[in-house]
């Protein structure tokens, strides 16, 4: 959106001075108690229909934490950042895992919005750029109420922005991190539109006398954020599921089969599952699982009777049901039974195996098993579609120098598929028949984001891309070791951008060592406490009641943290 001050002066009046652009900007700029708040209204968004801030969405919304009960408490938290004593009552800001600080120390990018296809605006983050104006909260001012100032967007790192206030020219001192979609960002025009003050930052060491001309040179040609950059958001946090919808979704403990769950929770398109049978869950917990609505393991009611996939059905003691036949997929591995191929490991899958094409489903779904692993019962067997990144014509490991961990017995430095092949009297799948070339993505090596872990879905880590291999991505767990690296698809609906789980409202993992929790004492009657602590910091205030340790000479209240090993 940009903005064209082309400005001339129109009149002086109490202090106030107005000017009209041809873009239908007007600035007014206020002097008050010695300091400048200046204001500047969009009046295109008008001609255009759309009014800034009206339709915004208010999101994210989370009930606070009920108190604890009175008496002493001992509370877990994670590292605080700062304390502050007052009479009865402790202040203390709880900072979760920093994004900012993490992308400043490793020196990485952030992979963009734009490269996740199921992220919420990802065909619009183009429009998002270095050098965007903003209206931000002024945190740098003392005044009695939030004052607002224009900065300028420095670096993007997925959701995450880098921001400098205007004033502070090539001193980044005072740079500081924000989510571009948490509604703490305005296009240019907010504060008129809804009569809140713009005022300098009060650090800003540039001799600026008129502020005025100052931001009309720093505006102009500019770019903002679009007036209704949060309804569009509002509009892609949109799911189709809701809490009770029946689904057909992997079984982890019997990954041949599936079984029916249901949706409990919903979390930007990321699902949770609670199965229908929780014989097989352990005492005193349930059995559930979390996938993205677009995952390949998430299929509705009726969908493996459909494709002769086994099903684990609800209230048995673990039959599967199935339709025992095999059908044609006459467009793609056609009487495929037995062809060899390449595949990620399913229970492994920082590895891609020598497998086996075990049986052919219907509309293009395979079973495919690991050879060396394959159990008897075929309950190891897994089921991939014919189009899935993860099963690979052979040689693709040796073309792009990724180990192939090969079958128990064999030495994979001197193994050869041509031999395997005649060993086994087996026939390679083709390899047009596979979906593995794709480089028009914009992943690149030592991009970060956040990734969730295939093994322990609840889990979504800070991570990086360690490899790019056509339309694979290797993904490394910061601070994990390489075993737990995971092979995924450039779309895998199982990768975030980064600040993606502070929208989402789920906790993000950090690495190990960062953002490790702490015990903090309080010795007193704890009255109050509240605690919203998601991902992201924030300020909680607890109130003590020292009537009884004031009748001391010292107060017995202490405050300290220590870490913990929780």
């Amino acid at each position: 959106m940009p903005l064209l001050l082309l400005l001339t002066l129109t009149g002086v009046s109490s202090g106030l001075i107005c000017l009209w652009g041809r873009s239908l900007e007007q600035t007014c700029v206020y002097k008050r108690r010695g300091a400048t708040a200046v204001s500047i209204i969009n009046l295109t968004s008008f001609v255009q229909g759309r009014p800034p801030s009206k339709k915004t969405v208010v999101l994210n919304k989370k009930k606070p934490n009920p108190p604890p009960p009175s008496g002493n408490c001992l509370i877990h938290m994670k590292d605080f950042n700062t304390v502050h004593v007052s009479s009865s009552t402790i202040t203390c800001t709880i900072a979760g895992f920093d994004w900012g600080t993490y992308l400043n120390r490793e020196t990485s990018l952030g992979a963009s919005v734009s490269c996740f296809q199921h992220a919420p605006l990802w065909d619009q983050w183009d429009n998002v750029t270095v050098g965007t104006k903003v209206e931000v909260l002024n945190t740098n001012a003392v005044l009695p109420s939030k004052v607002y100032w224009i900065a300028t967007i420095i670096q993007i790192a997925g959701y995450k922005a880098l921001l400098r206030y205007e004033g502070f020219e090539h001193d980044s001192s005072h740079d500081f991190w924000c989510s571009l979609v948490s509604g703490e960002l305005h296009p240019i025009g907010w504060c008129a539109m809804t009569t809140k003050l713009l005022v300098p930052p009060q650090d800003v060491k540039t001799n600026i006398v008129d502020w005025k001309e100052y931001l009309m040179q720093k505006l102009v040609g500019a770019n903002t954020i679009p007036v209704d950059f949060y309804l569009k958001l509002s509009e892609c946090m949109k799911c189709p599921f809701r809490s009770g919808m029946r689904v057909e979704v992997v079984d982890p403990k019997h990954i041949s089969r599936t079984r029916i769950a249901t949706v409990t929770a919903t979390h930007a398109g990321r699902l949770h599952l609670v199965y229908a049978d929780q014989r097989d869950a352990l005492e005193n917990t349930t059995a559930d699982f979390w996938c993205h609505k677009s995952s390949p393991l998430l299929h509705p009611i009726g969908w493996s009777k459909n494709v002769g996939h086994p099903i684990k059905p609800p209230g048995t003691s673990g039959q599967c049901l199935g339709i025992a036949y095999e059908s044609e997929w006459p467009q793609m591995f056609n009487r495929s039974t037995g062809m060899k191929l390449e595949a990620i490991d399913p229970l492994n899958l920082g590895s891609i195996c020598v497998a086996t094409v075990q049986k052919v489903l219907l509309d293009g779904y395979l079973m495919v098993g690991i050879d060396g692993s394959v159990l008897a019962d075929g309950s190891d067997w897994f089921c991939y579609h014919a189009s899935s990144h993860a099963i690979l014509p052979i040689g693709f490991c040796e073309k792009n120098g990724i180990p192939l961990k090969v079958p128990h017995g064999y030495d994979s430095r001197t193994f050869s598929w041509p031999e395997y092949l005649k060993e086994k009297k087996a026939k390679a799948a083709p390899a047009h028949l596979f979906n593995y070339e794709y480089p028009g993505h914009s992943f690149t090596q030592n991009m970060k984001l956040e990734a969730a872990d295939l093994m322990q879905p609840s889990l979504v880590c800070v991570a990086t891309v360690k490899r790019a291999v056509g339309r694979l991505l290797l993904i490394h767990f910061d601070g994990w070791e390489d075993e737990f690296d995971q092979w995924v698809d450039c779309h895998s609906p199982d990768i975030y951008p980064i600040g993606w789980c502070e929208l989402a409202m789920l906790q993000l993992q950090p690495p190990p060592g960062l953002g490790k929790p702490y015990l903090m004492y309080f010795y007193g009657s704890c009255t109050q406490t509240t605690l919203p602590y998601v991902s992201n910091a924030k300020i909680c205030i607890f109130t003590v009641d020292l009537t009884e340790q004031s009748r001391a000479k010292k107060p017995k209240l202490t405050f300290g943290a220590k870490k913990s090993k929780l």
